[in-house]
């Protein structure tokens, strides 16, 4: 599951640009709630392993 770790922490760091830079409204909300899940389908799979 390291590749959705590494998907996860793309969009939160775009997710950080956007609010720093004031831009791309509602999307940029929507990336974050794809960024948590994401981390915690990875989280819960990964502690089964």
């Amino acid at each position: 599951m390291g590749f959705l770790r590494w998907i996860g922490g793309i969009i939160l760091l775009i997710w950080l640009l956007g609010l720093l830079f004031k831009m791309g409204g509602s999307l940029i909300h929507l990336l974050l709630v794809i960024a948590v899940i994401v981390f915690i389908i990875d989280f819960l799979t990964g502690r089964r392993a």
